[in-house]
């Protein structure tokens, strides 16, 4: 089986990728990161996803964006909106978060051999982050082929996005259809120290919306 980098939050949609990559004849190498977020719990999450989908090794890196802040989810001074998802891109938004997290998982792919990246994007139930975008993604492979030595050897760098044109109900769907259990995850933005969703954020929101809109039993732990 051919190695492949998976970017893993610990979320819905990560973990579904995870399951992705699997099911296409990838070992996965999962890669976790502490960038300052709010809470711990996602990252207590991505352990138990990966060890449940059989990941080969999964590493948690610390980069600390809270030291910039910026961001809903880094600087505890910004209120996580609870009022319902709005048009433009929300302050829950993490400056270069993905670009970061993209970088890294190039290195390691390097050192693995691997000419294969996942992550688990998405452009149609999301929150507005640019750097969800598929144009956003296809400019970073474009970048990854030329600034790596694999690249220029000529060994094509590949960046695999497979939920970006996927609805919440089509991610659930097709996640459960591989036997990821969502019970597992954490996707709520201010989940509490045992991984307990507020129910009210937009990541919640979304997340509730997409098990209805499937038809699958919604399997998140709430505060409340």
């Amino acid at each position: 089986m051919k190695p492949a980098v998976v970017l893993l939050s610990g979320g819905l949609d990560s973990a579904t990728c995870v399951a992705l990559a699997r099911s296409q004849g990838f070992d996965c190498y999962c890669l976790s990161f502490d960038y300052g977020q709010r809470h711990s719990a996602e990252l207590d999450a991505a352990r138990r996803v990966a060890a449940a989908l059989g990941a080969v090794e999964h590493r948690v890196i610390n980069f600390g964006l809270a030291q910039f802040g910026g961001s809903a989810l880094t600087d505890t001074s910004i209120a996580v909106p609870t009022g319902g998802v709005q048009p433009g891109i929300p302050v829950t938004y993490v400056p270069a978060r993905n670009t970061i997290m993209l970088s890294l998982a190039l290195a390691w792919a390097e050192v693995l051999g691997s000419r294969d990246i996942f992550v688990g994007v998405n452009a149609v139930d999301y929150s507005g982050y640019p750097d969800c975008r598929p144009e956003y993604i296809a400019a970073f492979e474009k970048m990854a082929n030329l600034a790596t030595k694999a690249g220029v050897e000529g060994v094509k760098l590949s960046i695999h996005a497979p939920l970006i044109d996927l609805s919440k109900a089509q991610i659930i769907q097709t996640g459960t259809a591989l036997g990821v259990d969502y019970g597992l995850t954490v996707s709520c933005y201010q989940a509490d120290a045992d991984g307990r969703a507020c129910g009210e954020c937009d990541s919640c929101r979304l997340r509730a919306e997409g098990f209805a809109a499937a038809g699958v039993a919604d399997p998140t732990h709430y505060a409340a």
